[in-house]
Order: C-alpha cells, then sequence, then structure tokens
C-alpha cells in the first residue's frame, strides 16, 4: 500500500504541472489573444453601413450646397434660336426668304413669322426672394443630417449586439472545450493509477479497458468542440470583415446590465426625428404657395427678320407668380403629413410597449438563471467532494470502475449545465442591454 501512495503522490503533483499547460486547451496555446473591443472596432471600420451613412451625410452637405446656388445665385445661359419660315410670293411666284410686304402668299401667317425668328443672346436669371426659401431647405437639410448620424449610432448600437452575441458563442465553445480538457486530465490521471493497480491485480484488465475507451470518447468531445470553437471565430471574423485564419485565444467577457438612462430611450430618437423630416417636408411643398420673383435680363441678337447689325440689343424684366388655386393640393398635403405623423405615433408607443415587455421578460429570466446557478454551484461542490472520496477509494480498490465512469460522466455533464448557463447568463445581459438603449 505504501507502494500506492507513492504512485498517488506522484501523480498530484505531476496534476498540477499538467493543468497550467490545459487550462485553455491546446488548441488555445501560443495563440493570439482578442477581446470583444478589439472586434467591435474592427466591425466599425470595416461596416459598410457606416460608411454608406458618412457618404449620405456628404451627399446632403453637396444637395444644400446645390440648393443653396439655385435660390441665390443668378443662372446665366447663352442661348441661340434659328427659325425659318419662307413663303411663296404669287406676286413674283418665286419663294422668298422674307415678306418683303407680300399680301398675296401662301405660308404662315406673317404677323407671326414675319419670316422666321433669329436669336442669339447671353440671358441672366437672378431668384430675388432666395434667401426666405433657403431657410426651409437648410431646416430639412439639418434635420436629415441628424438622421443619419442617428442612423449611424443605431447601426453601431445593433452591430454591438451582434458581434457580443457572437463572441459569447465563441467563448460557450472555448468553456466546452476547457471542460472536456479538464475532465480528460483527471481521467488520463487515474489510467495512469489505474495500470499500476491492475499490475498489483486489485483491479482487472477490463476494468482499464474500459476507462481506455472513456478515454477515446472523451477525445472525440474534445474534437468536436475544438472544431466548434473554430467556426464559431470564424463567423465572428465573418461579421467583423477581418480576412484572418489564424486561431485566437478569445479573452473572457463579463456582462454587467446596463442601468436606465435618465433621458429616454434612444430609439424613440428615429421617431423624433421623422417627425420633423415630415414636417419639414411639407414646408418646403409650402414654397410654392409664396411669392416668386425673379428678375431676368438678356443681350445679343434677337430679330425676325434677317438678322443685321442693327438689331443688337438688350432687355431686362421681372417674373412675378402666386398661386391662387390648385385643386386644394395644399389641404390635402397637410393632411397627408397629419397621416404620416399619426402612425410614427401609432409605431413609437407599439415599440415602446415591446421594449418594456422584452426588459421585463429577461429579468424574470435572468432571475430564473440566477437561482439555477446557485443550485448548480452547489451541486458541483458536492460532486467535487464526491469525486475525491471516488479517487481515494479506486486508489485502494474500493469503488468499481464503472460507478467511477459514470461518476466521470454526471461531473461532465453538471460542469456542461453549468457553463451554458453562466453564458446564457451573458446572452441575455448582452440582450437586456441592446434594449435599454
Amino acid at each position: 500500500m505504501l507502494f500506492l501512495a507513492n504512485v498517488i503522490e506522484i501523480f498530484r503533483m505531476k496534476r498540477l504541472i499538467f493543468s497550467i499547460l490545459l487550462l485553455s486547451g491546446t488548441l488555445l496555446m501560443h495563440s493570439q489573444q482578442r477581446d470583444l473591443n478589439f472586434y467591435l472596432e474592427k466591425a466599425k471600420i470595416t461596416s459598410p453601413l457606416i460608411q454608406k451613412n458618412k457618404n449620405d451625410t456628404k451627399i446632403i452637405d453637396l444637395d444644400l450646397r446645390q440648393t443653396e446656388r439655385i435660390l441665390k445665385n443668378p443662372e446665366i445661359n447663352l442661348e441661340s434660336n434659328v427659325l425659318f419660315a419662307p413663303i411663296i410670293n404669287h406676286s413674283s411666284n418665286h419663294l422668298d426668304i422674307t415678306s418683303a410686304g407680300a399680301d398675296n402668299y401662301s405660308g404662315y401667317d406673317l404677323g407671326i413669322t414675319n419670316g422666321g425668328q433669329y436669336q442669339a443672346f447671353v440671358s441672366v436669371k437672378q431668384p430675388l426672394l432666395g434667401k426666405m426659401n433657403y431657410k426651409a431647405y437648410s431646416e430639412k437639410s439639418e434635420i436629415a443630417r441628424k438622421q443619419n448620424e442617428n442612423s449611424t449610432n443605431m447601426t453601431i448600437h445593433e452591430m454591438e449586439q451582434l458581434v457580443a452575441y457572437q463572441y459569447i458563442l465563441c467563448l460557450k465553445s472555448k468553456a466546452q472545450l476547457q471542460n472536456a480538457v479538464t475532465v480528460q486530465k483527471q481521467l488520463n490521471e487515474q489510467l495512469g493509477i489505474m495500470k499500476k493497480l491492475v499490475d498489483n491485480a486489485i483491479y482487472k484488465q477490463s476494468d482499464l479497458m474500459l476507462l481506455q475507451i472513456e478515454k477515446q470518447n472523451l477525445e472525440l468531445s474534445n474534437k468536436s468542440f475544438e472544431d466548434d470553437y473554430k467556426s464559431n471565430v470564424y463567423d465572428l471574423n465573418l461579421l467583423c470583415g477581418i480576412e484572418d485564419s489564424a486561431i485566437v485565444d478569445i479573452q473572457e467577457l463579463d456582462l454587467h446590465l446596463k442601468p436606465q438612462a435618465a433621458t429616454s430611450s434612444q430609439f424613440l430618437t428615429s421617431y423624433k426625428l421623422d417627425s420633423l423630416g415630415i414636417i419639414a417636408d411639407l414646408s418646403i411643398s409650402e414654397l410654392k404657395y409664396k411669392p416668386q420673383l425673379s428678375a431676368f435680363a438678356n443681350a445679343g441678337l434677337n430679330a425676325v427678320n434677317i438678322p443685321a447689325f442693327n438689331r443688337l440689343g438688350f432687355s431686362a424684366g421681372l417674373t412675378f407668380s402666386l398661386n391662387l388655386y390648385d385643386g386644394n393640393q395644399r389641404k390635402l398635403e397637410k393632411e397627408k403629413s397629419n397621416v404620416n405623423i399619426n402612425t410614427l405615433q401609432f409605431e413609437k408607443n407599439h415599440f415602446l410597449t415591446q421594449q418594456q415587455i422584452n426588459k421585463d421578460k429577461i429579468k424574470n429570466q435572468l432571475k430564473s438563471l440566477d437561482e439555477r446557478g446557485t443550485i448548480l454551484e452547489n451541486q458541483l461542490l458536492q460532486y467535487e467532494k464526491l469525486y475525491k472520496v471516488y479517487e481515494n477509494e479506486l486508489s485502494q480498490g474500493l469503488v468499481s470502475v464503472m460507478d467511477f465512469k459514470n461518476l466521470l460522466k454526471d461531473i461532465t455533464a453538471k460542469r456542461q449545465d453549468f457553463l451554458l448557463q453562466r453564458m446564457e447568463k451573458q446572452l441575455l445581459v448582452n440582450s437586456y442591454n441592446y434594449w435599454n438603449y
């Protein structure tokens, strides 16, 4: 028995060294460590939606500048027009380019054409009420810019939730792998002891074979968890736009519930901005019912007979318009805006209800998980005590190998339940923080 005690002591010393090597599993040894922030930053950089929002903001600014040029700056054009309207003069029986006072002819009425039209001039048109109209477009542009900024914030928020979800799946696979490696390490230790006990005829060869078969089963499980970890890391890289095939060591994560924001939910910002956008669109549509005044001028050639240099000149004037009646379209446009705002208000109220229901549901699930976690933790402590008893009795040949093998299975399953409970809690916290925004 002294020999067996020495053997057990040697294997216990090796256990401490071996546990350090297998803490993160064979797969994760010497691999690069990455945390959640690393993936979040990569996702923000590579996100096409965020890049599109940035470009959309630039387009909004360019559209406003273009509108300002239209409303405030003069428009200068070079215009030319040549129209031939010849007549058949019956007095001379030949084709005349101009009328030359003919009164018996075939062709267009001279009062309309007078022979044709010959134009070549520079024209200038200057809006005079552009500043008043520009204000409405500027307010619309500012709202559109805020909408785009809010869209970027919501994209980042949703991205954080998705990346964190996939990151937790990676942690789940890693924890399962670590659990399996730990059990395999314990079994390897017992196999070493069992060989000595079989040699001393304390246990049968069949007992040793049972543990060897169980070791092979654990090796298969390890391979499955290892492949699952690789697959989840690849999916995480895909989500974040990371072109990297290296297997990395995903660092631990401990998410906590975020407190309720002092102000209203950020989700409501989009409803508020959409309402302001509808009002801004209505303000722009109202511009056509305001007075429109422009000044114009042109200079150059403008003649109805074959032109000569004495037909060079210029003209200037004002154009004014004011809509008096368009079939009550103005009233209909206001009604459409009111309907759209009512729709947004209904959607907002519906969302608030969904948001509160989801938060209450998650809180209730977290409470149940905490209760289950306490029970599982106590069970694991009992299993650890029982394992030490079995370990001692096994070294003395007082317990059957089948019972010991079943105990290992029970411990493995209970540890899996515990880590799944822990990961499920992290997923629920991540989901709660998404809704509590």
